[in-house]
């Protein structure tokens, strides 16, 4: 006998799978970003420390300029002013051999404007492997005046110089020996060779002005 229910039936829905990583793909996701990450690091430590080197290569090669510019400056401050040594005796305006120089110089740095020359004595040289300025804190010295050392440059194998004289001839000493020079006398022209272990042999020829002589007080 039929009656008014009616029964409805449904298919059974499907639930959607969300939507991720297996295990197995995270793991080698990961490898793949550990190496990378490797491989960044070591190019990134490289270029740091190719950054560094050459920082380091660029103050030495800035110091060596330095050094090298100081003393030309020196050079061309030179003046005619011969001194007494310790002990009283003469010593000539400028006095060089083959591997040392001492002379007077202009420019004698005075900002207390005190009560002395503007002139200065100094000295170059090598101590071992160093390049050395001194300076004295007097032109004519007592007996127990010292020169002033300071190290300008280090890894230096050699100082080598010729002086320029007026018949423009290259000579190893100065005041040029047994040739009746005198005291005052300033060579044409210094030749500088500094050979150094970083970056080889460096040379000059540094003109002196001997008008400088005649000026200075």
């Amino acid at each position: 006998m039929p009656t008014g229910l009616r029964i409805q039936t449904f298919a059974p829905r499907h639930r959607a799978h969300a939507p991720g990583f297996s295990l197995v793909e995270l793991l080698v996701a990961l490898a793949v970003f550990a190496a990378m990450a490797a491989i960044a690091w070591g190019g990134l430590d490289s270029v740091a420390r190719t950054r560094g080197a050459l920082a380091r290569e660029e103050d030495d090669l800035r110091s060596l300029m330095a050094a090298v510019d100081t003393l030309q400056r020196d050079l061309r401050q030179a003046v005619a002013r011969p001194v007494r040594g310790n002990y009283g005796e003469a010593v000539a305006a400028f006095a060089g051999s083959g591997d040392r120089l001492e002379f007077s110089r202009l420019g004698f740095a005075n900002p207390l404007a005190e009560r002395r020359s503007n002139l200065e004595r100094i000295a170059w040289a090598t101590d071992g492997e160093r390049l050395v300025r001194a300076s004295y804190p007097v032109l004519d010295r007592a007996a127990g005046t010292q020169a002033v050392p300071r190290v300008l440059r280090a890894n230096v194998r050699s100082l080598r110089l010729r002086y320029l004289d007026a018949e423009r001839r290259w000579v190893g000493a100065w005041p040029v020996p047994d040739a009746g020079a005198n005291a005052t006398v300033l060579p044409l022209a210094v030749e500088v060779r500094l050979d150094t272990q970083d970056y080889g042999e460096i040379s000059a020829i540094v003109e002196l002005v001997a008008d400088f002589g005649r000026k200075a007080q």
